[in-house]
């Protein structure tokens, strides 16, 4: 019994020890990048520890993003996101700050932006302009002012008092988890995942929003506007289709992460429903598809499914696509195959060369699904994530009813 009390202690105390070992203070962060105009775009941090080591989870309303890749050397700390070409290379400013840089790799530059943390403030957004006066709640018709005309795009937000969190859907995607605040007249929220850096700011006028501003990394700001409409719909607009609706089979062989060849009329495919992602490691819509398909393979791969993600990435450097896309395959345990199409997402014959079948693919992802003869059945670009609440629950049950039909046949 003495020997049992002795171990108790014991591990308490080891316990107690490793987590006084971590160099951050656990607990609730806020983090800021800071872009060149001086807008801040912020996010939350909670630092804790993990099987003995520290770890991050970015949280984003819902969203709680796990960050494990963790290094620091005395006072210099190096932070791998789990999905992206991203990381932040910081300081230990005492154990309650850091400061540093936040890079993120691209096609054809990288954005570096200055970045800073501190445990000693734990919103997200100061609330300056007292209660709010204004409820969100709901779904709005926006429209992002462009150069080239109003781009359309849907609010879809949940209001709690001062918080606000949601989504905005647009024809090519999602901005994913959105959270933030309405103070007064003012709504502010923001979103990070390590690719989207992103902050959007507007004034409520009852039904109206108004002097919309929104910021992305560190590029150009842009303008939006919108208004409350209970009913709006994006554009109805079949993005990619097959050239010839009487060849609806496609033909294509490509080298998956460990150099094998794989093709669509492997017998692995025959007779079996078979779902394509056209997706890149780069994409934070793919990422979040990847989960739910990956999800979704493991439950039902025994009924007559196979999958294939095709990826389109940044460069055709085969190294970085293979890096990049194994730590996608290793935090969703991707066991279907993933294939690196040899052409870079900037080539704009990329479609042409790679599944010459179809018309310009023009969204990631976008989803083909073959019936059990290998004929194109299906080509869609709506798949919206997890952070838009009702509209990824519609995609779900829409996705699931269109395989069990082909199933059946």
């Amino acid at each position: 019994m003495l020997k049992k009390v002795f171990l108790f202690v014991a591990l308490l105390i080891n316990g107690y020890s490793l987590f006084a070992q971590l160099p951050l203070q656990a607990g609730n962060w806020r983090a800021i990048l800071w872009r060149t105009d001086g807008n801040q775009i912020v996010f939350n941090l909670e630092v804790a520890q993990q099987k003995g080591k520290m770890v991050f989870y970015v949280i984003n309303g819902q969203e709680r993003l796990l960050v494990n890749d963790i290094s620091t050397v005395r006072d210099s700390v190096h932070i791998d996101m789990p999905v992206f070409e991203s990381s932040f290379k910081v300081k230990l400013i005492g154990k309650d700050s850091l400061n540093g840089f936040w890079t993120k790799r691209g096609a054809l530059k990288n954005t570096v932006m200055p970045f800073t943390a501190s445990a000693k403030q734990k919103y997200r957004f100061e609330s300056l302009n007292g209660d709010a006066k204004a409820n969100v709640a709901g779904k709005w018709q926006i429209s992002f002012l462009t150069a080239n005309g109003p781009e359309p795009a849907i609010g879809n937000f949940v209001q709690k008092g001062n918080a606000v969190t949601g989504s905005i859907l647009t024809p090519f995607g999602d901005y994913r988890f959105l959270a933030g605040t309405i103070g007064g007249d003012l709504m502010q929220l923001s979103t990070f995942d390590g690719n989207h850096a992103m902050l959007f700011t507007a004034k409520v006028a009852g039904d109206s929003i108004v002097t919309g501003k929104s910021y992305s990394s560190d590029a150009a700001a842009g303008n939006w506007v919108g208004k409350r409409d209970e009913q709006v719909q994006l554009p109805a607009e079949k993005l990619t289709k097959l050239k010839d609706t009487n060849n609806a089979m496609l033909d294509f062989t490509f080298a998956d992460l460990d150099g094998k060849m794989v093709s669509i009329k492997d017998e692995r495919f025959k007779n079996k429903v078979v779902v394509i992602q056209l997706m890149g490691s780069w994409c934070p819509n793919c990422m979040d598809e990847t989960a739910f398909m990956t999800e979704y393979y493991s439950k039902n791969k025994q009924r007559g499914i196979e999958m294939i993600g095709l990826a389109y990435e940044y460069t055709t450097d085969l190294e970085r696509s293979k890096a990049s896309l194994r730590k996608l395959q290793k935090k969703f345990n991707i066991q279907y195959p993933l294939l690196i199409t040899p052409v870079a997402i900037t080539d704009s014959l990329r479609t042409l060369k790679t599944l010459p079948q179809l018309t310009d693919i023009k969204v990631f992802p976008t989803t083909l699904i073959l019936d059990k003869e290998g004929k194109v059945v299906e080509i869609s670009s709506d798949f919206f994530g997890p952070g838009t609440g009702i509209y990824f629950t519609r995609y779900k049950e829409k996705f699931e009813k269109k395989i069990n039909a082909l199933l059946k046949k």
